[in-house]
């Protein structure tokens, strides 16, 4: 019971630290229907339990011993936050006044981009094996593994429920439209500095592997 509630706290302090995931999510659901929004958070969670799992299965190993790989994921990572960063700052730059027809018509895979927004920060690896080698040892049997993997995922599912449940409220979907050109150019820079620092990590290996 230690080991899970000491997995849970340190999963919660990781999750309320704002990243890309969280912006992501945020925007998603500030601007576009409940519907888009969940979609967003069921790609983000299932990237957490994709890198929770692999972490568990000792990925670091391989990328330990094959280092060109764990710098192309990074690079790979890092251009495709670099990408959200371009469509933030060009909606940011110009502002597109949706009307109810159009807005229809614009269709996003807001469940593959919340995916890949998750899978392409290859720090969240890194911070899986950092915790599970300190907390978790050799001798925790596969069933207890199995509930820490799902405490992560439902933590990480319930906790952007509700960032996207307050930033869907009335009054904050109203402050949206008001200043989304300006809350579009501080996501596009945030992933622009997420974004830079995993291709720079990855191409001049700043990042010990």
């Amino acid at each position: 019971m230690i080991l899970l509630a000491s997995i849970a706290m340190t999963q919660l302090v990781a999750l309320a630290s704002p990243g890309p995931d969280f912006f992501f999510i945020s925007q998603v659901a500030a601007s576009r229907p409940r519907e888009d929004a969940l979609k967003a958070i069921f790609g983000v969670t299932l990237g957490v339990f994709v890198w929770a799992l692999l972490a568990l299965l000792g990925l670091n190993i391989v990328l330990k011993q094959l280092p060109w790989l764990h710098r192309g994921i990074m690079t790979l990572g890092g251009s495709y936050l670099l990408y959200l960063a371009y469509l933030l700052m060009r909606a940011a730059l110009k502002p597109i006044q949706m009307t109810a027809r159009n807005a229809t018509t614009v269709k996003q895979r807001f469940f593959l981009k919340g995916l890949l927004t998750n899978l392409s920060n290859t720090k969240a690896l890194i911070y899986f094996v950092s915790v599970f080698s300190a907390i978790v040892t050799g001798s925790v049997d596969v069933s207890t593994k199995a509930m820490i993997l799902g405490i992560i995922t439902l933590e990480t599912l319930v906790w952007f429920l509700f960032i996207a449940r307050l930033f869907s409220l009335p009054k904050v979907k109203q402050k949206y439209q008001q200043y989304a050109p300006y809350i579009d150019g501080f996501a596009g820079i945030c992933f622009i500095l997420f974004g830079g620092f995993l291709v720079y990590s990855g191409l001049f290996g700043a990042l010990s592997s």
